[in-house]
């Protein structure tokens, strides 16, 4: 989500030229072989695995329907063109004024989000989109690797966006999204055309694990800016950057068996925590570091905020990002850590997905008061994992998809995905 900010340091204004042949992108018009149709255009109504569970109480229909209805809404609020740019794209995330500087407009995170969405959705629009979204993905490059993407962005006194001026490194999720999408893209539309999208998602796949991979730990860290031998951060790491499903395409894509290594490390993590932390509520930490008594949830300010070691803003993304993984593959050594959230949270909510707040201790303890959707659509995906959970994802669906005067960005984006995966119209390249 955020990255930390004592590394914002302030020293100048570095303006990031897009050089379009660099990036393997023509500035020709696109021609209509271009502009053919996807391969596997929304809807695609995946087969997730036996047992597993939708909303029964409205039809298929109304469920694609309701997808393909807030996608547009998603678009036309936060699908972006920079001014002096018409062949690029961005996702806007500063949409409340929350971000700091209160000049950013957007963050690799955010851009991950859109062209993963764009590419699985593929409708009309959608490749000029993700084209578009890609090459501003190759304009704002992080400083320590060409094939990551700068952390955030930011708008200078003439309306330009730049890279956030020394603070230009990145930040892994984002990395890990851009290119799974790269991979969807190359499913959807090939890579014969202005963009090699597979040689792409190749490109970043490799940096990310020359850079954003402890490689003797097989550790995903938070950042090219964590250096293996830091010895706070290079050991830290982000729960919700424990994207399986990612990891086990990533290995499948490139044939590089250090992907699979990664996987076990994360849910060797995710079973540490669970069974160390939180055996009666099954929750992660936001941050998780390396002690000499091994894995930990962070201490308070850690990184981002005095929540760094609860299932914060990070976390309430894990039950949406570890239930796919399960849906699409049947990989269930996350499994039991999953029911056990389902049933905790269904107790503590008294079954009423209204009652769901903002933050929790990993023991089940209220942090932040709020309903926030960010919270809620993410446990709407884990409830899809048992039949028994059937009036609980009902009644999950109706509160995701009522409108909420407080959902900003974050809610919204991860509202939509969640939509898509809980309308089994999610898939793997």
């Amino acid at each position: 989500m955020k990255k930390r900010v004592s590394i914002v340091i302030g020293i100048g204004v570095i303006i990031i030229g897009i050089i379009f042949l660099a990036a393997g992108v023509s500035q020709t018009t696109q021609t209509p072989k271009e502009e053919m149709a996807a391969k596997r255009a929304f809807p695609q109504h995946a087969i997730y695995q036996s047992g597993t569970i939708k909303p029964d109480h409205i039809s298929q229909e109304e469920l694609d329907v309701a997808v393909g209805d807030f996608y547009e809404t998603w678009k036309n609020h936060y699908l972006k063109q920079p001014a002096d740019k018409q062949d690029e794209y961005y996702i806007y995330y500063n949409d409340k004024g929350y971000a700091e500087p209160k000049n950013a407009v957007t963050v690799s995170e955010a851009h991950g989000y859109g062209m993963m969405m764009t590419a699985i959705m593929a409708g009309n629009e959608d490749k000029r989109y993700f084209d578009g979204l890609y090459r501003f993905y190759k304009a704002h490059k992080s400083d320590n690797d060409p094939s990551l993407m700068a952390w955030q962005q930011v708008k200078d006194k003439t309306g330009k966006i730049i890279n956030t001026p020394g603070d230009a490194d990145s930040a892994t999720d984002g990395d890990m999204d851009i290119a799974y999408s790269l991979l969807l893209a190359d499913r959807q539309w090939g890579s014969d055309g202005n963009i090699d999208y597979l040689a792409q998602a190749k490109d970043i796949m490799e940096a990310i694990m020359a850079h954003e991979i402890n490689r003797s730990k097989s550790l995903i860290k938070l950042g090219d800016w964590a250096g293996d031998d830091d010895e706070v951060y290079g050991k830290a790491t982000r729960s919700s950057d424990f994207l399986l499903n990612h990891l086990k395409v990533f290995e499948a894509a490139t044939g590089n068996h250090d992907w699979a290594a990664v996987t076990n490390k994360a849910h060797e993590i995710m079973h540490t925590i669970y069974e160390e932390q939180s055996r009666d509520t099954g929750l992660m930490p936001d941050f998780i570091v390396l002690s000499r008594d091994g894995y930990q949830p962070a201490q308070a300010d850690f990184l981002e905020g005095e929540n760094d070691g609860d299932y914060s803003w990070n976390s309430s993304r894990t039950p949406w990002r570890y239930t796919v993984d399960y849906l699409l593959t049947g990989d269930d050594r996350s499994l039991p850590q999953l029911k056990k959230m389902n049933e905790w949270i269904r107790a503590e909510t008294d079954g009423d997905p209204n009652n769901i707040q903002s933050g929790y201790t990993l023991s089940g303890k209220t942090v932040e008061e709020g309903n926030s959707t960010s919270f809620v659509a993410p446990l709407m995906v884990s409830a899809m994992i048992d039949s028994s959970n059937q009036q609980w994802i009902n009644d999950l669906w109706d509160r995701t998809i009522q409108s909420k005067v407080d959902d900003d960005y974050f809610a919204n984006t991860i509202k939509l995905q969640a939509m898509i995966v809980v309308s089994g119209n999610w898939w793997a390249p």
